[in-house]
């Protein structure tokens, strides 16, 4: 991990440790639901403000905490077209397969690359320091399997750039 990241990684781990602090809340509107009060928005009163951690204006996480869940959302850094290119198939295909990642939303919040969703149901099944190590480790793997997959693309442009000249050339 670089010396830039560190700190900002950092104040995302404290802020999400911090944050999750969840407790079983049913509906104050219908009887006997139990819904994610961050999505709902059925009582304002519920819901603490939002955090926003940027590392520059590329690269940012929107932390939204309410008594009973708590959606955090990741801007992805993208430097170019390409990288734009990459992210946005890298976490289409995550988001397609959310079910297997519990926390994982289909959707993203808009101005954001991917969004996960936190409940009380998931700080009572799961380690919440585990909840926060994953989030943390995905910010971190996410930049670096970006950044080899520009790397591979780029070589293989390469790669084909030098056998089409070659063949140009040779006839």
């Amino acid at each position: 991990m670089s010396n830039t990241l560190r700190p900002y990684l950092a104040a995302v781990r404290s802020t999400l440790t911090a944050a999750l602090c969840l407790e079983n809340f049913p509906s104050q509107v219908v009887e006997r639901h139990n819904k994610p009060e961050v999505e709902a928005r059925s009582s304002p009163e519920v819901v603490a403000n939002a955090l926003t951690i940027s590392r520059n204006e590329n690269e940012r996480v929107f932390i939204e905490p309410s008594v009973n869940s708590i959606r955090i959302s990741i801007k992805i850094k993208q430097a170019d077209d390409i990288e734009r290119i990459l992210c946005h198939k890298f976490t289409r295909f995550m988001m397609i397969r959310a079910e297997n990642f519990i926390i994982l939303r289909r959707k993203p919040i808009m101005g954001y690359d991917i969004s996960f969703l936190v409940t009380n149901f998931h700080t009572e099944q799961m380690y919440k320091h585990k909840l926060v190590d994953f989030i943390i480790q995905f910010m971190e793997e996410v930049d670096r399997e970006i950044s080899e997959m520009k790397l591979s693309l780029n070589s293989r442009a390469r790669l084909v750039a030098e056998s089409y000249l070659l063949e140009l050339y040779s006839k």
